[in-house]
């Protein structure tokens, strides 16, 4: 089974912690975004995919190829950002007409069965229900059947919202769909936007159905980072292991190389690779790699690799590579 993996964004909504890094290397939960969503494309059986790349895509293209041995992965890249649509086309070289295709947003963490979605007899779309769907496309359905899609509707239509999962039968209905809108120059928004793909796929016949996706987690904005990061540590296996003159409250994620002194790390808290905590209390905050903490308490804050963070209790966000004393 291929995947088609869109992670080509800047992602302006996080910095500075994008301005050093791909949004979707930003750490919650011990790993980067899209390690959870490769941990579970890998278990469904996925063994190959397409990961469309822009903005520091060397950083994605090195993690992947690295944490993934098993995936065999191409790496497009996506020159002009024009759109979601946009994004897929230009994969066209590298996928079969007839080979079935799940096209996976590399931003968003899902809870889903994959292996059940494999096993549609048709194509068939992601959705859950929102309460305000002009930030989203739309699925109107007739039973599990989809009769019409819309990108963003100005006036709500419905709540049913797409949200970055679809596995298409055959590819080449798809790309077809994909030549239509972008040869006519149709845009939403300014953007070639995969919808409308969708859309003219329905009317040329193609048949859409749905499947509920429970748990949809954003990491595009700091605190949806952070509300992601609770959710994922509370699902996970914690460790019992002992940091002498610490105290540990779970759900915590604590890379095996950091070190710990003298601190109250959790609940809530991850803390990166190589971190050093010391004389400090962390909770609800991602911590990440070779960043030190020191004699101050954090809450809901993010600090960046290698910033250094001293002084007294203060609330912050800041970027990779910075320093800040507080006093």
């Amino acid at each position: 089974m291929k995947a088609i993996i869109p992670v080509a964004g800047v992602g302006t909504r996080l910095r500075p912690h994008t301005f050093s890094q791909p949004k979707v290397l930003v750490n919650v939960a011990g790993k980067p975004i899209i390690g959870h969503i490769m941990d579970k494309l890998s278990a469904s059986g996925i063994d190959e995919a397409i990961v469309i790349v822009g903005y520091l895509g060397d950083m994605i293209e090195t993690y992947l190829t690295e944490t993934y041995p098993d995936i065999r992965f191409t790496f497009v890249t996506q020159k002009q950002m024009l759109g979601l649509a946009h994004a897929i086309w230009i994969c066209r070289d590298h996928v079969d007409d007839d080979e079935p295709l799940l096209i996976i947003l590399g931003d968003t963490i899902f809870d889903v069965d994959l292996s059940g979605v494999f096993d549609s007899p048709e194509s068939t779309l992601g959705v859950k229900q929102v309460e305000d769907p002009r930030r989203f496309g739309i699925a109107l359905t007739e039973g599990n059947t989809i009769v019409r899609l819309i990108e963003k509707p100005d006036t709500p239509v419905g709540n049913q919202a797409i949200v970055g999962l679809y596995f298409l039968k055959h590819a080449g209905p798809l790309f077809a769909g994909l030549d239509h809108i972008i040869e006519s120059g149709i845009r939403t928004k300014g953007e070639f936007q995969l919808t409308d793909a969708l859309q003219h796929m329905i009317e040329s016949g193609e048949h859409f159905t749905t499947f509920p996706v429970k748990n949809w987690y954003d990491c595009g904005k700091p605190d949806t980072l952070l509300s992601t990061n609770r959710v994922l540590l509370e699902q996970m296996e914690n460790g019992k292991k002992h940091y002498p003159g610490c105290v540990i409250n779970e759900p915590v994620s604590i890379a095996p190389t950091a070190t710990l002194e003298n601190a109250i790390i959790g609940p809530d808290a991850t803390i990166g690779e190589n971190a050093v905590i010391t004389d400090a209390i962390v909770r609800d905050s991602i911590i990440g790699n070779s960043a030190k903490v020191e004699k101050v308490m954090l809450t809901a804050s993010i600090v960046g690799s290698n910033a250094v963070i001293s002084g007294s209790h203060q609330e912050i966000n800041i970027g990779d590579s910075s320093a800040i004393k507080l006093r």
